[in-house]
């Protein structure tokens, strides 16, 4: 199945991304995790949402801040150290082209009521097309379907070969704690 690249060229944020941006509360608060350059962070902090931005990489935190200071950034290892934000509920958590299996029941438990998780990155099957090749940073098939929907409402959910802005095998999913409904009754 070949699906539609989600990725806006002149933006490079994710299309995936954008779709479901509109879903999380205005003005909420937000966790990019595994930000890198911040595309997402600073798209975010664009359309008014308290951003905070967590990767290992210090350097590019810190060009995060330097374009939007309002952004909350945080340097932490993901993968070695403590979870960076106990007790803490977003109304979104953002994660593109990362995967740390660990983490992932972390991040469900940090989504506060009517929040939204919205999260793409590589399957099996990327190997074919490049890195990432390592089975460990590949979600298995229907991976990320299976750990959401028995804590969250599944709003989308794809997995395939896209061919743009490369050839790749996504997996993407937007599920939310939604309490209050989406539109009024």
């Amino acid at each position: 199945m070949i699906l539609d690249m989600a990725l806006d060229m002149s933006e490079k944020t994710s299309l995936w991304v954008r779709r479901f941006l509109p879903l999380i509360t205005a003005g909420g608060s937000v966790l990019d995790l595994a930000c890198g350059q911040g595309r997402h962070s600073l798209l975010l902090a664009e359309l008014g949402y308290k951003v905070a931005a967590v990767d290992r990489d210090a350097q590019a935190l810190a060009g995060i801040t330097a374009k939007a200071p309002g952004i909350v950034t945080r340097v932490a290892d993901l993968e070695g150290g403590s979870w960076p934000y106990p007790g803490r509920a977003f109304d979104g958590i953002v994660v593109t082209n990362y995967l740390f299996r660990p983490l992932l029941p972390l991040l469900l438990d940090a989504l506060d009521a009517n929040g939204v998780l919205i999260y793409e990155t590589f399957m099996i099957g990327n190997e074919r097309f490049g890195k990432p090749s390592n089975p460990a940073f590949l979600l298995r098939p229907d991976e990320l379907l299976d750990v959401v929907r028995s804590r969250l409402t599944i709003v989308a959910f794809e997995q395939g070969e896209v061919t743009a802005p490369r050839p790749a095998v996504v997996q993407r999913v937007c599920a939310t704690r939604r309490v209050e409904p989406l539109l009024p009754a």
